[in-house]
């Protein structure tokens, strides 16, 4: 379970192709600092296992599914990403419950500066909509965001000037893809109501 509260920026050093899936090396010294094989860490809002550490870097192996429903694959050497390590039962949640399974894929659509913060749009898959409300929470590539504005198919989001600074957030372009992690809480609420709610 993570927070959606960024640690550290990190870099993708290596991701190689294994038929079916892929071996992804990343540096990251914060993370790296108390990791041991079978630990997790996010990446991008991606739950992975660790499955080596060596000084400031681990690696990871993702499964097809992971690739498929996430935008880890389109990564390359020299991408940044943004790294989380799970929340400790001691710790506060600064963020909100993010679990680190990736919902599906958006896209920044447009970013408008503000004097000193970004309202930036995402498009949202159809099927997710019914998740996303104003002043929800959703994560945004690892990141844990409150929503301004929620559309049937995109909602927007302020970022402040940490999180410009601190993730990939203020890197992100029109057209990039971003993973989305819809609030947890919504998808239980719905599941209890079962068949009485509308779809």
């Amino acid at each position: 379970m993570f927070t959606g509260i960024v640690e550290e920026l990190g870099e993708i050093v290596a991701l190689e192709p294994a038929g079916d899936s892929a071996r992804i090396t990343i540096r990251g010294p914060l993370v790296t600092q108390d990791a041991v094989h079978g630990a997790s860490i996010a990446v991008n809002g991606v739950c992975l296992t660790v499955v080596e550490v060596k000084d400031d870097v681990f690696t990871t192996d993702a499964v097809k599914e992971t690739l498929d429903r996430s935008s880890l694959g389109a990564l390359g050497p020299g991408s940044r990403v943004n790294l989380e390590r799970p929340v400790r039962l001691s710790d506060r949640l600064g963020g909100h419950l993010v679990q680190g399974h990736v919902d599906g894929v958006g896209r920044l659509i447009s970013r408008e500066p503000g004097e000193r913060w970004d309202v930036v749009t995402f498009s949202l898959p159809p099927e997710l909509s019914r998740y996303v409300v104003d002043k929800g929470s959703i994560t945004v590539d690892g990141v844990s965001l409150t929503v301004v504005e929620a559309g049937a198919d995109r909602f927007s989001v302020a970022l402040i000037p940490t999180t410009l600074e601190l993730t990939t957030l203020g890197l992100k372009r029109p057209g990039d893809p971003v993973n989305l992690e819809v609030d947890v809480v919504a998808k239980y609420v719905e599941r209890m109501l079962g068949s009485r709610v509308v779809p």
